[in-house]
């Protein structure tokens, strides 16, 4: 096999192993949410849908934003498992360049920062959020669609995929989270 073959495999392998959206092909460019401002994105957010993850495994999951420092937001992202435990995770989101507010690294306990690009938000209902990394040929997508309520409008899920979907992205990949509020009441504890 050539090294470059056995590089993209390797990478293909670990990128894998955390379960993202994989295909062949190179990440889209799409259009990001114009004069993004920070201070007005922070607060809760529920994850109302998603493309696939592997680190994410539960149900009821929602992201919680805070000032950190100029361009760099704290993030703590808790859901519900199978088995009643809730599982949490805090990082950070830094603006990378400051002429594009919204195209955000995100990292994890040390994790490499990954694209957190906030396409669409009105800071009041909902956010788009959308990431996507190359590895040799094959790309690697992550997507949320986020509201300040457990629930969101067809009307704007309709307006969101059709951002998603002008961007390239197979929204017919994307997976409900539950957020019922009986289902999710051990979140609120």
């Amino acid at each position: 096999m050539q090294a470059v073959q056995v590089i993209s495999l390797t990478l293909l392998c670990a990128v894998a192993g955390s379960a993202q959206l994989i295909s062949l092909g190179s990440c889209p460019k799409p259009a990001v949410q114009a004069n993004f401002d920070t201070s007005q994105y922070i607060g809760q957010w529920y994850e109302i849908e998603k493309l696939p993850t592997g680190f994410q495994k539960g149900q009821c999951a929602k992201a919680t934003y805070s000032p950190k420092s100029p361009g760099v937001i704290g993030v703590v992202n808790k859901e519900l498992l199978e088995d009643g435990t809730i599982n949490s995770i805090e990082g950070s989101a830094a603006v990378k360049n400051p002429e594009e507010p919204a195209k955000l690294q995100v990292s994890f306990n040390g994790t490499p920062p990954g694209p957190y690009w906030v396409l669409s938000t009105d800071y009041k209902g909902h956010s788009l959020v959308y990431g996507c990394q190359e590895f040799g040929g094959v790309k690697a997508e992550l997507s949320w669609i986020l509201s300040r309520e457990p629930t969101i409008s067809e009307e704007t899920r309709a307006e969101l995929y059709s951002i998603l979907t002008a961007a390239g992205v197979d929204v017919a990949k994307m997976v409900p989270t539950n957020q019922d509020r009986n289902y999710c009441s051990p979140m609120d504890e």
